[in-house]
């Protein structure tokens, strides 16, 4: 797994934990649901961090929480 298939599956972690679609969170977030779909299915291969922050915000947690998961814990280094 890469980073970009964690974030994504952790935005759909999140949702299914609250009762969200993708563009309930959309709608929470004000991060277009444009945006959110090309993360969700690979098409963003840098959803940049201020996204990220906002996804959190309308998630109602923190950045640290967002990305503190076994998933990322177990990511290796990617050099490009």
């Amino acid at each position: 797994m890469n980073t970009h298939e964690a974030v994504a599956n952790r935005i759909l972690q999140l949702c299914k934990a609250r009762g969200l679609t993708p563009n309930g969170l959309a709608n929470l977030s004000a991060v277009p649901q444009g945006t959110i779909k090309s993360i969700i299915n690979g098409e963003s291969q840098n959803p940049g961090i201020v996204t990220i922050k906002k996804l959190c915000d309308g998630l109602e947690i923190t950045l640290p929480e967002f990305f503190n998961t076994e998933e990322f814990a177990a990511l290796e280094q990617e050099i490009y």
